[in-house]
């Protein structure tokens, strides 16, 4: 692989980091504000995320050492809303979600212009679970009928 392709994959492959450790944050901070008689469930599941968001930033990270590249030591942005409402801090993080879908996406078709099916399959199998998380959210956030 030449050294463009490499700075291109490095480039994705740090933002994304970025974005998995703001949701190691961002999944944190949702579950210490989570009140109410649903707290200890709803809770659980928000520190399951930032466990998960700790995962994929590993594995990102490890990838980034593969290409030769240093892994940034930054998260992204977070915005603070200030709404600790369940439904709103869902909704948050759903677009969250959809962003790291986003990326995901953008990272599997570099992954397949260049030829790497490692990191396509790596891709996908991001892909797979942020779509799971998108639709987990989207039925913790429907009323029942």
């Amino acid at each position: 692989m030449n050294a463009k392709a490499k700075e291109e994959i490095l480039q994705i492959l740090n933002q994304i980091f970025k974005e998995e450790m703001a949701g190691i944050i961002r999944y944190m901070h949702y579950s210490f504000m989570i009140m109410g008689h649903n707290r200890i469930p709803i809770q659980s599941w928000f520190r399951a995320q930032a466990n998960e968001s700790m995962q994929h930033a590993i594995l990102i990270g490890e990838k980034i050492t593969s290409y030769g590249g240093h892994p940034t030591l930054e998260a992204a942005q977070i915005p603070e809303t200030h709404t600790h409402e369940i439904d709103k801090i869902l909704e948050e993080s759903v677009i969250f979600e959809k962003k790291a879908l986003e990326m995901y996406k953008d990272l599997s078709l570099l992954a397949q212009k260049h030829e790497d099916i490692a990191l396509e399959e790596l891709a996908r199998q991001m892909l797979r679970e942020e779509t799971d998380h998108v639709d987990e959210v989207a039925k913790m956030l429907r009323s029942h009928q």
